[in-house]
């Protein structure tokens, strides 16, 4: 009898171990991509609303299938938090089959579901946030990030500007870290080109009243006036230049974080001629007009902004890669077939995605228009250059990425 019961509890104690693999997988029912967003808040007209649409329109382009499942589109709000941010991405992982979040404006909440990415080892696609830190000290291997950082934002038109002429450089600060960090990067590379800081004054975020800032800008007489801003801060201080006037006195203002949607909203009577960086324009050639087009008669007549355009590029290419790999759900597989194979789709063209995860992909100096030299209200830029890759972006080892050690 006692012989017995050893047996059946040695043969019970052996089901037991048997592992994982052994049991029934779970059917999967669909490939689930989370726009993770600011649906309502002040990114919303760069992002929000518009990378859904431009999400749901690479589904579609694909053939809404990958490995012979459907593909789903959520959308979330992270409202500017990134503890709320971090707790959507979680639950969208852990309980909602949910393999990729995409777009991510706000550098703090996209630097945090990096991190959630990683750990759940599914794969982070950033198309707005631009904190250089995403490809450098922060690069994951779960995390690929698509739209400019500040070291292209702050480089390129430093150097332009420069060659052109610019030699002497005054800037508007916003007064925390992404300011800091977009100013310290443009004045390294007007040294490194042989222009001159004059000086800078900062302003906290949220300033409406820019009368003493622009003063001690005018008074510089500094050939550029660098706004290190965005958003309302950089909407409220580029009118006031235009009020100030100025671009009439000689001074040549440049944003260094610019989009369409904000030239849009200020006009160009107040933003003619000034200097923008992007990595796409809604004009560019028949494919970006053709996405334009089909993006506008679903969002009310607007053009999609560049960042709305990295959603439907990353979109297109995570599918690509989901569908070499069947069904899998690992993250770092998934990323890691992305990299190999090369970026390609109507708006963009052919790119690349390096090691340390940043795509790369053409970058353009545009110059604003002139009221007199606009078709419509969305016709806002001409290109004035576009400039060579490897003047575009950080270089590889520069970037203190982890993965490039292997680590």
């Amino acid at each position: 009898m006692i012989r017995r019961m050893l047996l059946l509890a040695t043969a019970l104690a052996g089901l037991a171990a048997l592992p994982a693999a052994a049991q029934p997988a779970p059917k999967r029912e669909a490939i689930r991509i989370g726009i993770l967003s600011d649906l309502s808040g002040s990114f919303a007209d760069v992002a929000g609303p518009g990378s859904v649409v431009a999400a749901q329109l690479a589904v579609e382009d694909f053939g809404g299938r990958v490995a012979g499942l459907p593909v789903q589109i959520l959308a979330g709000d992270h409202q500017n938090r990134a503890d709320t941010g971090s707790a959507l991405a979680r639950r969208w992982f852990d309980t909602e089959g949910v393999d990729a979040v995409v777009d991510l404006p706000n550098s703090a909440i996209a630097l945090a579901v990096g991190e959630v990415a990683r750990s759940a080892n599914r794969v982070a696609l950033v198309t707005a946030a631009v904190a250089s830190r995403l490809t450098g000290d922060a690069c994951s291997p779960n995390l690929i990030h698509y739209s400019l950082d500040t070291w292209s934002m702050s480089n390129v038109p430093s150097r332009a500007l420069v060659q052109a002429g610019g030699a002497s450089w005054f800037y508007v600060t916003a007064d925390y870290a992404f300011g800091h960090d977009l100013e310290k990067q443009s004045m390294d590379a007007v040294a490194r080109a042989g222009g001159k800081v004059l000086g800078s004054v900062r302003h906290p975020l949220g300033t409406t009243d820019f009368s003493s800032v622009l003063l001690q800008a005018q008074a510089s007489r500094a050939a550029v006036v660098a706004l290190a801003n965005s958003q309302a801060d950089f909407i409220n201080s580029m009118k006031q230049t235009s009020e100030f006037g100025l671009a009439r006195r000689g001074q040549r203002v440049v944003g260094l974080a610019v989009y369409v949607s904000d030239i849009v909203s200020l006009g160009l009577e107040t933003t003619q001629g000034a200097t923008v960086v992007g990595n796409w324009y809604w004009d560019l050639n028949d494919g970006t007009r053709s996405f334009a087009r089909r993006f506008g008669e679903r969002m009310g007549g607007r053009m999609p902004t560049d960042l709305q355009a990295n959603v439907y590029a990353a979109v297109t290419h995570f599918l690509r890669a989901a569908e070499a790999l069947g069904s899998s759900t690992d993250g770092r597989a998934i990323v890691a077939r992305m990299k190999a194979l090369p970026t390609e789709d109507p708006i963009f063209g052919r790119g690349t995605i390096r090691a340390d995860g940043r795509r790369v992909s053409p970058v353009y100096v545009f110059n604003v228009k002139s009221p007199a030299e606009s078709r419509g209200r969305y016709d806002v830029y001409r290109v004035e250059r576009e400039v060579p890759v490897e003047e575009a972006y950080r270089p590889l080892d520069q970037g203190g990425c982890p993965l490039l050690r292997g680590g």
